[in-house]
Protein backbone atom coordinates (compact mmCIF):
# COMPACT_ATOMS: atom_id res chain seq x y z
CA UNK A 1 0.00 0.00 0.00
CA UNK A 2 1.38 3.37 -1.01
CA UNK A 3 0.62 6.88 0.27
CA UNK A 4 1.50 10.30 -1.15
CA UNK A 5 1.76 12.93 1.59
CA UNK A 6 1.66 16.47 0.22
CA UNK A 7 2.50 19.64 2.18
CA UNK A 8 3.75 20.02 5.76
CA UNK A 9 6.69 22.31 4.98
CA UNK A 10 7.51 25.98 5.38
CA UNK A 11 10.19 28.63 5.01
CA UNK A 12 10.65 31.35 7.64
CA UNK A 13 12.45 34.53 6.54
CA UNK A 14 13.12 36.84 9.48
CA UNK A 15 14.83 40.23 9.75
CA UNK A 16 17.09 41.02 12.70
CA UNK A 17 17.36 44.76 13.34
CA UNK A 18 20.24 45.95 15.53
CA UNK A 19 20.12 49.72 15.58
CA UNK A 20 21.41 51.03 12.25
CA UNK A 21 22.23 47.52 11.00
CA UNK A 22 20.08 44.60 10.01
CA UNK A 23 20.41 41.15 8.51
CA UNK A 24 18.04 38.41 7.39
CA UNK A 25 17.84 34.78 8.41
CA UNK A 26 16.05 32.01 6.51
CA UNK A 27 14.96 28.68 7.98
CA UNK A 28 13.30 25.69 6.31
CA UNK A 29 11.12 23.29 8.29
CA UNK A 30 9.01 20.16 7.82
CA UNK A 31 6.22 18.80 10.01
CA UNK A 32 5.37 15.46 8.46
CA UNK A 33 7.67 13.15 10.40
CA UNK A 34 5.07 12.02 12.95
CA UNK A 35 2.50 11.09 10.30
CA UNK A 36 5.11 9.45 8.07
CA UNK A 37 6.31 7.34 10.99
CA UNK A 38 2.74 6.31 11.84
CA UNK A 39 2.07 5.23 8.26
CA UNK A 40 5.34 3.33 7.95
CA UNK A 41 4.62 1.47 11.19
CA UNK A 42 1.28 0.59 9.60
CA UNK A 43 3.20 -1.03 6.68
CA UNK A 44 2.58 1.78 4.20
CA UNK A 45 5.18 3.00 1.73
CA UNK A 46 5.20 6.80 1.89
CA UNK A 47 6.29 9.32 -0.73
CA UNK A 48 6.58 12.82 0.69
CA UNK A 49 6.22 16.04 -1.34
CA UNK A 50 6.92 19.24 0.61
CA UNK A 51 4.99 22.30 -0.55
CA UNK A 52 7.73 23.75 -2.74
CA UNK A 53 8.27 20.40 -4.49
CA UNK A 54 4.56 19.67 -4.92
CA UNK A 55 4.06 23.00 -6.67
CA UNK A 56 5.51 21.55 -9.89
CA UNK A 57 5.97 17.83 -9.18
CA UNK A 58 2.50 16.84 -7.93
CA UNK A 59 0.94 14.52 -10.55
CA UNK A 60 -0.71 16.09 -13.58
CA UNK A 61 -2.37 12.91 -14.88
CA UNK A 62 -4.77 10.39 -13.37
CA UNK A 63 -2.34 7.61 -14.31
CA UNK A 64 0.42 9.21 -12.21
CA UNK A 65 -1.93 9.51 -9.23
CA UNK A 66 -3.02 5.91 -9.52
CA UNK A 67 0.44 4.75 -8.45
CA UNK A 68 -0.87 5.57 -4.97
CA UNK A 69 -3.62 4.05 -2.87
CA UNK A 70 -4.05 7.21 -0.78
CA UNK A 71 -3.26 10.91 -1.26
CA UNK A 72 -3.08 13.16 1.82
CA UNK A 73 -3.06 16.97 1.81
CA UNK A 74 -1.76 18.57 5.00
CA UNK A 75 -1.10 22.31 5.36
CA UNK A 76 -0.82 23.10 1.67
CA UNK A 77 -3.04 25.74 0.05
CA UNK A 78 -5.01 25.22 -3.14
CA UNK A 79 -3.05 27.90 -5.02
CA UNK A 80 0.15 25.84 -4.75
CA UNK A 81 -1.56 23.02 -6.63
CA UNK A 82 -3.47 25.18 -9.11
CA UNK A 83 -0.85 27.77 -10.06
CA UNK A 84 2.12 25.89 -11.48
CA UNK A 85 4.99 27.76 -13.11
CA UNK A 86 3.47 26.96 -16.50
CA UNK A 87 0.11 28.46 -15.52
CA UNK A 88 1.16 31.46 -13.43
CA UNK A 89 4.53 32.22 -14.99
CA UNK A 90 3.98 31.26 -18.64
CA UNK A 91 0.21 31.56 -19.11
CA UNK A 92 -0.15 27.96 -20.33
CA UNK A 93 -3.19 25.74 -19.97
CA UNK A 94 -2.56 22.81 -17.61
CA UNK A 95 -4.73 20.10 -16.04
CA UNK A 96 -6.63 21.11 -12.91
CA UNK A 97 -4.89 18.84 -10.41
CA UNK A 98 -7.64 19.22 -7.81
CA UNK A 99 -10.16 18.00 -10.36
CA UNK A 100 -7.84 15.06 -11.03
CA UNK A 101 -7.87 14.21 -7.31
CA UNK A 102 -11.66 14.03 -7.51
CA UNK A 103 -11.38 11.65 -10.47
CA UNK A 104 -8.76 9.64 -8.56
CA UNK A 105 -11.28 9.12 -5.75
CA UNK A 106 -14.15 8.39 -8.12
CA UNK A 107 -12.01 5.62 -9.59
CA UNK A 108 -11.29 3.99 -6.24
CA UNK A 109 -8.53 6.07 -4.59
CA UNK A 110 -8.47 7.34 -1.02
CA UNK A 111 -8.06 11.01 -0.16
CA UNK A 112 -7.62 12.75 3.20
CA UNK A 113 -7.27 16.37 4.22
CA UNK A 114 -5.59 17.12 7.55
CA UNK A 115 -6.17 20.42 9.31
CA UNK A 116 -3.86 23.41 9.57
CA UNK A 117 -3.37 27.04 8.67
CA UNK A 118 -3.26 26.18 4.93
CA UNK A 119 -5.91 23.49 4.57
CA UNK A 120 -9.70 23.65 4.25
CA UNK A 121 -10.08 27.48 4.19
CA UNK A 122 -7.26 28.27 6.61
CA UNK A 123 -5.86 31.52 7.94
CA UNK A 124 -7.55 34.57 6.37
CA UNK A 125 -9.33 32.11 4.05
CA UNK A 126 -6.08 31.75 2.07
CA UNK A 127 -6.13 27.97 1.64
CA UNK A 128 -9.23 28.48 -0.56
CA UNK A 129 -10.54 24.94 -0.99
CA UNK A 130 -14.23 25.84 -0.56
CA UNK A 131 -14.91 26.33 -4.27
CA UNK A 132 -12.66 23.61 -5.65
CA UNK A 133 -13.30 20.01 -6.67
CA UNK A 134 -11.89 18.97 -3.27
CA UNK A 135 -14.92 20.53 -1.55
CA UNK A 136 -17.19 18.27 -3.63
CA UNK A 137 -15.62 15.05 -2.36
CA UNK A 138 -14.91 15.77 1.32
CA UNK A 139 -17.28 14.44 4.03
CA UNK A 140 -17.80 17.92 5.54
CA UNK A 141 -18.89 21.43 4.60
CA UNK A 142 -16.37 24.27 4.76
CA UNK A 143 -16.71 27.93 5.64
CA UNK A 144 -15.87 30.52 3.01
CA UNK A 145 -13.69 32.65 5.30
CA UNK A 146 -11.01 32.19 7.94
CA UNK A 147 -12.05 28.92 9.59
CA UNK A 148 -9.56 28.69 12.48
CA UNK A 149 -10.75 27.95 16.00
CA UNK A 150 -7.83 28.83 18.27
CA UNK A 151 -7.94 27.17 21.69
CA UNK A 152 -4.83 27.99 23.73
CA UNK A 153 -6.64 26.55 26.77
CA UNK A 154 -6.91 23.17 25.01
CA UNK A 155 -9.96 21.37 23.60
CA UNK A 156 -10.89 17.69 23.50
CA UNK A 157 -12.72 15.80 20.73
CA UNK A 158 -15.92 13.92 21.54
CA UNK A 159 -16.41 10.59 19.79
CA UNK A 160 -19.75 10.27 18.01
CA UNK A 161 -19.36 6.91 16.24
CA UNK A 162 -17.47 4.61 18.61
CA UNK A 163 -17.88 1.66 16.23
CA UNK A 164 -16.06 3.28 13.30
CA UNK A 165 -13.11 1.16 12.10
CA UNK A 166 -10.60 4.04 12.37
CA UNK A 167 -11.06 3.92 16.15
CA UNK A 168 -10.21 0.24 16.46
CA UNK A 169 -7.49 -0.04 19.11
CA UNK A 170 -7.52 3.72 19.78
CA UNK A 171 -7.67 4.87 23.39
CA UNK A 172 -10.90 6.46 24.58
CA UNK A 173 -8.81 9.04 26.47
CA UNK A 174 -7.78 11.65 23.92
CA UNK A 175 -5.15 14.35 24.52
CA UNK A 176 -5.97 18.01 24.03
CA UNK A 177 -5.58 20.07 20.85
CA UNK A 178 -4.74 23.77 20.64
CA UNK A 179 -7.11 24.52 17.78
CA UNK A 180 -8.67 23.22 14.59
CA UNK A 181 -10.43 24.22 11.37
CA UNK A 182 -14.16 24.78 11.87
CA UNK A 183 -15.91 22.16 9.72
CA UNK A 184 -19.63 21.53 9.46
CA UNK A 185 -21.87 18.52 9.04
CA UNK A 186 -22.62 17.35 5.52
CA UNK A 187 -24.42 14.17 6.53
CA UNK A 188 -24.71 12.79 10.09
CA UNK A 189 -23.71 9.31 8.93
CA UNK A 190 -20.23 10.62 7.97
CA UNK A 191 -19.45 12.03 11.43
CA UNK A 192 -16.93 10.19 13.62
CA UNK A 193 -15.99 12.87 16.17
CA UNK A 194 -16.88 16.45 17.06
CA UNK A 195 -15.24 19.31 18.93
CA UNK A 196 -17.68 21.85 20.34
CA UNK A 197 -20.34 22.02 17.61
CA UNK A 198 -17.87 21.41 14.79
CA UNK A 199 -16.88 18.24 12.95
CA UNK A 200 -13.51 16.94 14.10
CA UNK A 201 -13.31 13.68 12.09
CA UNK A 202 -15.51 12.44 9.26
CA UNK A 203 -15.30 9.90 6.46
CA UNK A 204 -17.41 8.97 3.45
CA UNK A 205 -17.57 6.81 0.37
CA UNK A 206 -17.36 8.82 -2.85
CA UNK A 207 -17.68 7.04 -6.19
CA UNK A 208 -15.53 3.92 -5.91
CA UNK A 209 -13.23 5.54 -3.34
CA UNK A 210 -13.28 7.16 0.08
CA UNK A 211 -12.42 10.52 1.64
CA UNK A 212 -11.57 11.61 5.17
CA UNK A 213 -11.34 14.92 7.04
CA UNK A 214 -9.31 15.50 10.22
CA UNK A 215 -9.86 19.02 11.50
CA UNK A 216 -6.65 19.63 13.47
CA UNK A 217 -2.90 19.45 12.89
CA UNK A 218 -1.02 16.18 12.67
CA UNK A 219 2.00 18.19 13.92
CA UNK A 220 2.59 21.39 15.97
CA UNK A 221 1.15 23.81 16.82
CA UNK A 222 -2.48 22.66 17.04
CA UNK A 223 -1.20 19.14 17.53
CA UNK A 224 -0.05 19.39 21.15
CA UNK A 225 3.07 17.58 22.42
CA UNK A 226 0.70 15.28 24.31
CA UNK A 227 -1.05 14.39 21.05
CA UNK A 228 2.18 13.76 19.16
CA UNK A 229 3.37 11.49 21.99
CA UNK A 230 -0.04 9.85 22.46
CA UNK A 231 0.03 6.06 22.63
CA UNK A 232 -2.70 5.87 19.96
CA UNK A 233 -1.27 8.38 17.45
CA UNK A 234 0.29 5.72 15.21
CA UNK A 235 -2.75 3.44 15.43
CA UNK A 236 -5.21 6.20 14.58
CA UNK A 237 -3.48 7.42 11.43
CA UNK A 238 -2.58 3.92 10.29
CA UNK A 239 -6.26 3.01 10.68
CA UNK A 240 -7.35 6.08 8.70
CA UNK A 241 -5.07 5.11 5.79
CA UNK A 242 -6.25 1.48 5.92
CA UNK A 243 -9.87 2.59 5.95
CA UNK A 244 -9.25 4.82 2.93
CA UNK A 245 -7.77 1.74 1.16
CA UNK A 246 -10.82 -0.34 2.19
CA UNK A 247 -8.55 -2.67 4.17
CA UNK A 248 -10.65 -2.24 7.33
Amino acid sequence: MKVLLVGESWVINSTHIKGFDQFTETKYGEGGKWLIQALEIGKFEVDYMPCHIAANEFPTTLEQMQKYDVIIFSDIGSNTLLLTEDVFGRGKKMPNRLQLVKEFVENGGGFAMMGGYMTFQGIDGKAKYAHTAIAEILPIRMMESDDRFEAPEGVYPTIVDESHPVLDGVSKEWPHFLGYNMLFELDPKYVIAKCNDHIFMAGRDYGEGRTFAFASDISPHWGSPEFLQWESYNTLFSNIAKWLCKKI
